[in-house]
């Protein structure tokens, strides 16, 4: 069972930051990409940021320069750092992984979702 949980949401207000954090956990072989999504209310989920585990990066155009995705593969952690928020970026915020089971299949696994509120 492979398991991901989402740090680091809040409310904050317009020009602030936050930094979300999601970690891995059971038992696997390796986690390849790894992405942050979104989903406000009455919208559909949207991809915030993608990093590969080579390293290679995708931002929403609505987030470039503002937001930075990283990893720590020894943590089987991925992180967005987000500055300058501001109230259309509230959301709930998913983290996504493609994880390689023990049975060395790949699957996507979900994390639970954290709730991101910026006020004006």
């Amino acid at each position: 069972q492979v398991r991901l949980v989402e740090s680091g949401g809040g409310s904050v207000q317009a020009g602030g930051s936050l930094r979300l954090s999601c970690a891995a956990s059971g038992r696997f072989i390796r986690i390849n990409d790894m992405g942050w999504y979104r989903q406000a209310p009455g919208k559909q989920r949207e991809l915030v940021a993608a990093l590969t585990r080579a390293g290679s990066t995708t931002y929403a155009d609505s987030v470039k320069g503002r937001c930075t995705i990283s990893r720590d593969n020894s943590k089987n952690t991925v992180y967005l750092q987000m500055d300058s928020l501001n109230p259309d970026d509230t959301a709930v915020y998913y983290c996504n992984a493609q994880i390689m089971t023990v049975l060395l299949n790949t699957i996507a696994s979900w994390g639970p979702g954290t709730q991101v509120t910026v006020s004006s």
